[in-house]
């Protein structure tokens, strides 16, 4: 792929406000998308498989791959806990003809956009208000109290990020916020790319 098409979607949001599901209503409406799989130090969860959901990499190995410069972006999200999306991955894609879709952290959005300008389009996922995104943590019953506050006090503080973004889609009704998010790619990417 030359350089000129070498585009990146990026998408951040507070824990809870849709990101996700956003990215896979995306990634199955076009087909030139691809996830762009990051990389962590954490433990995989549930069924999550190695190279599928994440590239679960040691401390050592991680750390290792920060002092050779191999991230575009990284981030240590929660304390001894790194996140990030390997240069390799994004080439990964771009070799098959396909336009990354980075799902991850605010601030490492940020880096991203910042070193990739106008090839990237950043959409920050904005919750309705903080009461609903609570309301969201708390139907998924998957967490303690006590971690609910503390990804509501990391979802205010992401927020306040929200203005660096291209573009803010508000997650108030799902569907929606879908189709505004895949309109946003359309104009980025042009149409002739989004078949």
């Amino acid at each position: 792929m030359s350089d000129s098409l070498k585009k990146v979607i990026i998408l951040a949001a507070p824990s809870g406000a849709g990101k996700t599901t956003i990215t896979k209503y995306l990634l199955e409406r076009f087909s030139r998308l691809a996830f762009s799989i990051s990389a962590t130090t954490r433990a995989p969860r549930g069924k999550e498989q190695d190279g599928v959901e994440y590239h679960f990499l040691s401390l050592a190995k991680f750390e290792g791959l920060i002092d050779q410069n191999e991230f575009i972006e990284y981030e240590q999200v929660y304390e001894g806990v790194y996140y990030g999306t390997l240069k390799s991955e994004l080439d990964r894609i771009w070799a098959l003809g396909k336009v990354p879709v980075l799902d991850i952290d605010v601030k490492g959005a940020i880096r991203v956009q910042q070193q990739l300008g106008a090839k990237s389009l950043s959409i920050f996922i904005m919750p309705p208000s903080v009461a609903a995104l609570r309301e969201r943590l708390l139907n998924r019953q998957t967490e303690t109290e006590e971690s609910i506050q503390t990804r509501i006090d990391k979802a205010e503080y992401e927020i306040s990020f929200s203005n660096e973004f291209n573009a803010i889609v508000k997650n108030e009704i799902i569907e929606t916020a879908c189709a505004d998010a895949a309109n946003l790619l359309i104009e980025f990417l042009g149409p002739e790319f989004i078949k």
